[in-house]
């Protein structure tokens, strides 16, 4: 019989003016008009798929640096007619250390990929586009 699986609890307040504090304590994210919440949901898949990768590297003993952007599309969705967002996408440009061969690479793409929860706890699926040392990955 399985072990209960781990379970992450987060909690982040928000006060009165809108700072936004973590849990964990650290700098607080202050009201800024040009930072709207979209862009901290898109912040959060950009971040989370490079901490999935770096994950993943370092389970095959890599080490892994490299940046991303993301963008998404706020629409009303055909399903329910309710504003979300409809399209997402991750651009992601990473160095891997030592270099793996292509079929490691696109396996730890892939884990990377499916073990971010951010992505995975959003109905839009987001559409990933890599490029792994210098290499675009189909």
């Amino acid at each position: 019989m399985p072990g209960r699986p781990r379970v992450l609890s987060f909690d982040v307040s928000v006060d009165r003016d809108r700072t936004a504090h973590s849990g964990l304590g650290g700098a607080p994210i202050a009201r800024d008009d040009a930072w709207w919440a979209e862009h901290l949901v898109l912040a959060g898949l950009a971040r989370c798929t490079l901490t999935s990768l770096d994950y993943h590297a370092h389970g095959s003993e890599l080490t892994s640096t490299g940046s991303a952007t993301a963008r998404g599309l706020v629409t009303q969705r055909e399903s329910d007619g309710r504003y979300a967002f409809v399209e997402l996408e991750v651009v992601l440009d990473v160095e891997l250390d030592p270099a793996p061969d292509e079929e490691s690479v696109l396996e730890l793409v892939s884990n990377a990929e499916r073990d971010c929860f951010v992505g995975s706890s959003l109905l839009a699926e987001p559409r990933y586009a890599w490029t792994v040392n210098g290499e675009s990955i189909p």
